[in-house]
């Protein structure tokens, strides 16, 4: 920390050394997005009750409007931009595809990061245990109900191929 207010900020996000020099206030959603590019953090209600700024922190889902920049210094981040590609999406995103767990889409990237946290703990949650990791994020256009199939297809595909495999069936081939 400097005299000035200010601090070095040094993390790997998505597998990638990254480092600022922000403000001792900045929180960890807005380095994100404003020094580093990661706009799949979104700001939402900024008061930790959406989870639309959800992100993997050192493997744990954590609300980065609720924690200052400097607290990520030194671990590995990952956001929705790490998982994977419209190619190649993680077993999570293509399961999400395959069970229609999505409407907007303004949740789905804390919804997606929060089911990736779980299934790399759990690798066959309980629905208790889903609906328990995505409690954290407001989705104001479903149920919730494919989030949770979601889930369990994803846990389904990686337990066949792999955790970091996804199958080449995309959504039109179930």
């Amino acid at each position: 920390m400097t005299s000035t207010g200010k601090h070095r900020v040094d993390l790997h996000l998505n597998g990638e050394p990254v480092s600022a020099t922000v403000d001792n206030t900045s929180t960890l959603v807005d380095v994100l997005r404003d020094e580093f590019g990661a706009k799949g953090v979104r700001a939402g209600c900024r008061n930790g009750d959406c989870g639309t700024c959800t992100a993997l922190v050192g493997g744990d889902c954590v609300k980065t409007c609720l924690i200052l920049a400097g607290r990520a210094s030194g671990y590995d981040v990952r956001t929705i931009e790490g998982l994977g590609t419209a190619e190649n999406p993680s077993a999570v995103q293509q399961a999400f595809m395959e069970c229609y767990s999505f409407q907007c889409g303004f949740c789905l990237p804390g919804m997606i990061l929060s089911a990736t946290g779980l299934l790399e703990r759990v690798p066959e949650p309980t629905e208790a245990e889903i609906r328990d990791a995505l409690s954290g994020n407001l989705c104001r256009c479903t149920g919730y109900e494919n989030f949770v199939r979601g889930v369990q297809r994803a846990s389904q595909i990686m337990k066949e191929h792999g955790p970091d495999t996804a199958t080449d069936a995309g959504p039109e081939r179930r």
